[in-house]
């Protein structure tokens, strides 16, 4: 065997939250990679990778010490551990949305309290303690953060009188009666490195190619394909109804009894072709079809 055939990075996977929507985000970007119920070591169909699965707050130490040779995890996770880890990509996804995460500063809904400054000598529990503390010495504000192991929304106001959380909607803190008065910062999952994997040329190029197909199918994520024909004359009344990613690719088609066509192809939000199609047609649009996308590489 070469020894360019038996070479793997080493990736992790973060278990919890994210993970099913990280496995998928990889099926979209050309990867499966297959869970077991048991088993903190998925199987993948790329020989060249090595999976393991490792909570997203501790998967910057395990990348920072060699550990892994790359892995995803939230930014907010990377700053609180302050670790040097490179980061490659950022991916913009979530546990049930393709938007940012917020760490948010929440009191209960009948308190007093209406801004960081009003909980002065307070208690504040979260699980982002050193984000937490910088948040609050930068305000001025003097506070104890006490770390919590979860639940953190029932902690107030018996067990402290405010919380730093993690929210995308901000359903789970109205259901605890909470209410937010600020943002103490927004997250996003990057795609992080140990500096001396990147250093190997081998596993720089399959790391940043992996990057590439990941942000890829994030860029796709929401947006459909549109392919269409339309006479020559009638192109400027088609391209004044579609709101492109970019300028459309147009091509000559052979000339059909003496008419003069051409072929468009495009991409456009998916939420918005049940509006676009008909009003395409009525521009005198043939032959549309709609098409879905695994990735968008720019």
């Amino acid at each position: 065997m070469s020894a360019g055939a038996s070479r793997k990075i080493r990736l992790g996977i973060p278990k919890g939250s994210l993970q099913d929507a990280t496995v998928a985000l990889f099926a979209q970007a050309g990867w499966k990679i297959y869970v077991s119920g048991r088993s903190y070591f998925p199987s993948t169909d790329d020989p060249e990778i090595e999976c393991m699965l490792i909570r997203a707050q501790e998967m910057a130490r395990y990348v920072e010490q060699g550990v892994l040779d790359v892995g995803l995890t939230g930014m907010d996770w990377v700053m609180e551990n302050g670790l040097k880890v490179d980061a490659i990509a950022d991916l913009v996804y979530a546990k049930q949305s393709r938007g940012k995460v917020r760490w948010v500063l929440a009191v209960p809904e009948d308190s007093r309290f209406q801004s960081a400054k009003d909980l002065d000598g307070c208690v504040i529990a979260t699980e982002l303690v050193n984000v937490t503390k910088n948040y609050f010495a930068q305000k001025g504000v003097n506070v104890h953060v006490d770390f919590s192991w979860g639940a953190t929304e029932v902690k107030p106001p018996v067990l402290a009188d405010a919380i730093v959380e993690v929210t995308e909607t901000g359903s789970s803190l109205r259901a605890n009666r909470l209410r937010i008065i600020d943002t103490v910062m927004e997250s996003y999952t990057q795609v992080i490195a140990n500096p001396q994997a990147m250093e190997d040329t081998w596993k720089r190029e399959k790391i940043s190619n992996l990057a590439l197909m990941l942000c890829g199918a994030i860029a796709a994520q929401g947006r459909v394909g549109l392919m269409l024909n339309v006479k020559k004359e009638d192109l400027p009344g088609v391209l004044g109804v579609l709101p492109a990613l970019k300028r459309p690719t147009i091509s000559e088609l052979a000339a059909d009894n003496g008419e003069q066509w051409v072929a468009v192809n495009t991409i456009i939000e998916e939420t918005t072709a049940r509006d676009i199609i008909p009003k395409l047609k009525a521009a005198k649009a043939q032959g549309i079809v709609e098409y879905p996308l695994n990735k968008i590489v720019m």
